[in-house]
Order: structure tokens, then sequence, then C-alpha cells
């Protein structure tokens, strides 16, 4: 499918059926595969076969599934797993390790920054956050000698930052290690990372890529591009032995489009066990086949809503990167000319009481943790996500005590705005 366009690799990328087999990808609920010798499943305990063997590891749903998230995205392979925070995990875990070292964005997810900044460092994997907006000088004093990684969102969830990926490619492969991107917000739909540096790409695939609250679940992209081999002293678990896989070398056995994942499935997925059930993969492409179309009425409705607020007078400001004058909008321009994605932050002259109020009358939208979502939902973050953080923290994700973040469904704009309106009439 790589020659077709994004809108038809969204409807049948991954999976191309055979005379007379289903045309909708079926879903293998099974947790385990029978083989007709014990050589036979040996091969695959030794990655010299392809197939199945146990779910926890693979699963044919999945695997299709994945195939088109990465034909979308243009990487060499991927994986799925249960959660994006077990991607974000998984992506970081499967080349920083205790005693390693990871520069970040400071204004990722709240979620994402509690693993790296409070779970992994009990790993002993230490981490050095930077603001998106750091100059090249700031950018790389951060890196260390043990440095493994570079981690950004395309667009930061909820303080919708751009991050400029350019900058931040530069600064890791000046210092010989890969840029990861969470692409969650942006989608392949509207930014490609790799098309600018990038070297891994994740995924909550709950957000927009399944679009209707139905599974949750998380993937990760290879771009094939980064030279593990090049840089075999940083990364030995891709270029020396592992012990716990008869002594496999991936990046030599698998190459440079394969090693990063198939080493994360066989010996992340296999320890940890994160992967995505069947019946959510099978879900999650039902929302893929449409994410091209529903990408385009998030970002209509998001853009009408920040014009909207952007002018009233118990807002105190608004945070929509698609928005012109917005601190982003260039980079926005730059990496995402065809859209941004459907969430709006903004915040009130009343503060914290007045945004809490505002949520409260709310009709229409919905107060969830959830985002991206085909129906408009919202959350106080420093209520709920981001709750974790004291208010330095706070301030260096980019998020103040009175932001709202109001993720715009596909619904009719005009309801969306008239919900708001009357919720504002009560502050």
């Amino acid at each position: 499918m790589s020659d077709y366009k994004m809108n038809t690799k969204c409807v049948q990328g991954g999976y191309t059926p055979g005379n007379g087999e289903p045309r909708q990808i079926p879903i293998v609920q099974s947790t385990t595969f029978k083989y007709a010798t014990s050589e036979d499943m040996g091969k695959l305990f030794d990655l010299e076969a392809s197939g199945y063997f146990y779910t926890r590891l693979q699963n044919p749903t999945n695997d299709m599934v994945a195939a088109k998230i990465c034909d979308m995205e243009g990487g060499t392979a991927a994986m799925l797993t249960s959660s994006g925070q077990a991607a974000n995990f998984y992506a970081v875990f499967n080349i920083a390790n205790c005693g390693d070292h990871v520069v970040a964005s400071s204004t990722i997810y709240g979620g994402t920054y509690n693993l790296f900044h409070v779970t992994m460092r009990k790993m002993g994997i230490d981490f050095t956050f930077v603001s998106p907006d750091c100059t090249e000088e700031e950018l790389n004093a951060a890196f260390q000698p043990n440095t493994k990684a570079v981690f950004g969102e395309t667009i930061a969830n909820p303080a919708l930052t751009v991050l400029d990926i350019e900058k931040f490619a530069k600064a890791a492969h000046a210092h010989g290690v890969p840029l990861i991107i969470d692409n969650t917000f942006a989608t392949p739909v509207n930014c490609r990372p790799f098309e600018w540096g990038c070297d891994i790409v994740t995924h909550s695939t709950t957000k927009y890529m399944d679009g209707h609250g139905a599974g949750v679940g998380g993937c990760i992209v290879d771009s094939g591009k980064f030279d593990w081999l090049a840089h075999a002293g940083k990364f030995p678990g891709l270029t020396t032995p592992d012990d716990s896989y008869h002594g496999i070398t991936y990046a030599e056995k698998f190459g440079q489009g394969g090693a990063f994942i198939t080493k994360c499935t066989a010996q992340l997925m296999r320890d940890f066990g994160s992967i995505q059930s069947p019946q959510n993969a099978f879900l999650l492409n039902l929302g893929l086949e449409s994410l091209h179309v529903r990408m385009a009425r998030h970002c209509e409705n998001a853009l009408a809503v920040a014009h909207y607020l952007k002018t009233h007078p118990k807002i105190s400001f608004v945070t929509f990167p698609g928005l012109e004058g917005d601190k982003y909008y260039e980079l926005a321009q730059k990496y995402l000319p065809n859209g941004t994605c459907g969430v709006v932050s903004f915040g009130f002259k009343g503060g914290r009481a007045a945004a809490e109020t505002f949520m409260k009358h709310l009709k229409l939208a919905a107060i969830e943790t959830h985002v991206a979502d085909a129906r408009t939902c919202t959350l106080h973050p420093a209520s709920a996500t981001h709750r974790q953080m004291n208010d330095q923290e706070l301030a260096a994700a980019g998020i103040t005590p009175d932001l709202v973040r109001f993720s715009c469904g596909i619904e009719d704009a005009a309801d969306l705005i008239a919900d708001i309106e009357q919720a504002l009439a009560h502050v």
C-alpha cells in the first residue's frame, strides 16, 4: 500500500483478503496456536521462521492492524501494545536501561511525565526535562555521556505546544541517539514525524485512531532509519548477543529496519506481556478506516471553537496551534499544514474557580479523562491527569490551574459553541 495516498491506507492498509477470505480482518481470538512437530515450533522460538505460538507475544489480528499503522507512518516495522503508556514505556526501555539517561520535552502528557519522572527513575533511568522552546545550545547541554534517547510529543497534551522536530532530531543525531515522538494528537493523517528526522513513533491508539472510546491500546513504529550498529557501544541490547533469546544479535539478524521492533516483541512483550487484545485491535481498525475523515472535522470544529473563545471577555487565553497568532502557529504550518488536532486549551480570568464552574454547567461536552474522541469531552488537567504535579512542574508542563482542555468531537460546531456559551453564562 506504500504507493497509495493516506486516505486509501486508512481504509485498506494492513490486510488484503484472498479469494473467498473475509473482507474485514478476522479476529483471531486464541491464546495459542497448534503445530505438527516440536521442530516447527522450535524454529519460531529461535526466530528462524515467521508465525505465531502465543498471543502474549504476537497475534495475526494485531499484526494486520500494526501493519496498517506502520504503512500510514511510513515505517518499516510496528507492534501494538495494551495502551499508549505501555508503548512509551517499551519504546524507551527497549534501549535505555538501569544507569542510562534520556532527554525529554517538559510539556509531555502528565501520565508519561510520571512514568519517566517517578516510575522509570526507580528502575535506575534518569531523565532531564527541557522546554520544547529551548535553544539548540540549551538542548545540547542536556545530553550526558549515558544519554540513550530523546523523547517528545508532536502536539503536547494538554499544553498544545508543537515540537520543532527537526531541531530535536538534529540534536539527538549529533549525540548518536534516536528521537522518539508520541504522535497521538496529530496522527499520521496530519503529521508524519519520520519525514522530519524522527526515528521511533508511538501512539495511544485509544485516542483519535480508535476515535470512539471503545478500546484502550498503543502502538510503536520504527522508521528503520537509525543505524544501531554505527552506535553499537550505546545500544548493547541491540548490537550484542541476547542471552535470554539464544544469543541473537538483533541488529545483525534483523537489520536496521527490523531490529528495534523484533527486540521489543521477543524480549519486552515476552517478559511484560502488555499485549493488545485481538478484539480491541479489530475495533481499532474500524476506527482507522474513518480516521482521515474524522480528523478533518475535529480540526474544523476546534478552529471554530478557538475563534469564538479568543474574543470572549471571560477567557484569559486560548491555546490552539491551528489558530493564527498562536505561539506555535508557524511551527504548525511547517509540520502540520493540513490541520493540527481537535483539542483547544483555554483559561479563565476568574481563575480555577471559574474553570470549575464552567465545567459543571456544560451539557453536551462531557467531563471525562478521555480525549480525542468522536464525542466532545473536557477535562481540568490540574485536578486530573496532572494532579500528581506540584505548581512548578505544572508550569513547566505549560499548565495553569485555570486551564481547561476541550476536546472537540465531530458534532456540529454551532452546537459545541452554544454549549460553551451557556456554560460561560454561569461564570
